[in-house]
């Protein structure tokens, strides 16, 4: 099984981070995936090129 980074959220407020949290676990998986795809509609691997 391989795990993508396909969405994220930045913040340097650690309450809105946890609140934002929260909220994305008590969503629909349909409403999860409406949030991936209005950002990445690919579904690309957003860490695929990180620390290179």
């Amino acid at each position: 099984m391989s795990i993508n980074l396909v969405y994220f959220d930045s913040t340097t407020d650690i309450k809105a981070a946890i609140a934002r949290e929260k909220q994305i676990k008590g969503w629909t998986r349909n409403k999860k995936n409406a949030l991936i795809e209005s950002i990445n509609p690919q579904w690309n691997d957003l860490s695929e090129n990180w620390g290179k």
